[in-house]
């Protein structure tokens, strides 16, 4: 069977992938693979058995999944295997650039030295450009778990090693009960150090922490940020500054952030004028890929070729791409748009 003319274009359509963690992207068999490399992990080394482990029931149990699976990856070898089944399923959903969040502490927690992560970044990267055509960036991950320690040793790992297609900073993990303004002093500094403020906010929390992410933490774009949705005067402020929220739907309904899809505020957020770009958070875990996320915005929320082009030139102008880069796609989601156009 033929797909539809919307599956057809989503398919052709070129795009970027702005929320993607590398842990998390890893496909059932590189896990598979990781796990029987280490049996001792705590991860199941059978496919069904694996399956059953993603079924999160809540956030705080995606976390404890997520970090379960984050101490298999304990080489450079590792995470070049990592960013190598990354790039080929991006190649698959037309992805020409994507900006990969790095957790460097947790890695280090897991046996890796920073020279040794830095180098296999670098090893990664190319291969990436070089086997599967896609240009990949880096957002060093500071977990929140870890507290502001941790993300100062964060941006150190950024600042020192700083491997080529560092874009910024981010700030994910637990968003209950922990304040983006802590993280304060380390997003200064990183900042100052010409870093991009990429951090998390408003996944599973109002709209106080997204104030927070760009009051505090001079956030450039958010991470998820669909809390944001319950504050109208945000809103507009987002969309006057032109602060784009990375919305990873899928994510959202895994985690429990949202209890079902007709409650999700992605259509407010566009409505509102919000920039937004759509993206995966950890594809191999909610068991989702980049044209899964746009097609689900055709069938669950109306939007047609043109609305999806749109949301793929956001992604594109707020990525962190070389600007040839930039302009190259733009050119190519207009030309695949009018060949699709109906």
């Amino acid at each position: 069977m033929s797909p539809s003319p919307v599956a057809a274009f989503v398919a052709a359509l070129p795009k970027v992938e702005l929320h993607l963690h590398l842990v998390g992207s890893a496909s059932l068999d590189t896990v598979l693979a990781l796990a029987r490399r280490h049996p001792g992990g705590g991860v199941p080394t059978d496919r069904d058995e694996l399956r059953r482990f993603y079924g999160f029931t809540d956030f705080p149990h995606f976390l404890t999944v997520y970090h379960r699976v984050n101490r298999l990856v304990t080489t450079g070898a590792d995470v070049v295997t990592l960013l190598d089944g990354l790039a080929a399923e991006l190649a698959l959903r037309s992805v020409r650039y994507a900006e990969v969040q790095v957790t460097p502490v947790r890695n280090h927690m897991a046996g890796i030295g920073y020279a040794d992560l830095a180098a296999a970044l670098a090893d990664g990267r190319a291969l990436a450009r070089e086997r599967h055509g896609v240009e990949l960036g880096w957002v060093f991950d500071a977990d929140a778990a870890l507290g502001p320690a941790g993300a100062e040793e964060t941006v150190d790992f950024a600042v020192r090693h700083r491997p080529e297609g560092t874009v910024g900073i981010g700030l994910g993990g637990p968003e209950a009960g922990v304040r983006r303004a802590d993280f304060a002093p380390a997003f200064r500094r990183a900042v100052a150090a010409g870093l991009h403020s990429l951090p998390h906010a408003g996944e599973t929390v109002g709209p106080d922490e997204v104030w927070a992410a760009v009051t505090e933490l001079g956030a450039e774009r958010v991470g998820h940020g669909i809390g944001a949705a319950g504050d109208p005067r945000l809103l507009e402020h987002l969309a006057e500054h032109g602060i784009a929220l990375e919305v990873c739907p899928v994510s959202n309904l895994r985690t429990g952030a949202v209890r079902d899809v007709a409650e999700h505020p992605l259509p407010a957020l566009v409505a509102a004028g919000v920039p937004v770009t759509l993206a995966t958070d950890d594809p191999g875990m909610f068991h989702t890929d980049l044209d899964a996320e746009y097609l689900l915005c055709h069938e669950a929320f109306g939007m047609g070729v043109a609305e999806l082009a749109a949301i793929a030139r956001t992604g594109a102008r707020a990525a962190y791409c070389p600007t040839q880069l930039r302009d190259s796609l733009l050119a190519e989601i207009d030309r695949v748009e009018a060949a699709h156009a109906r």
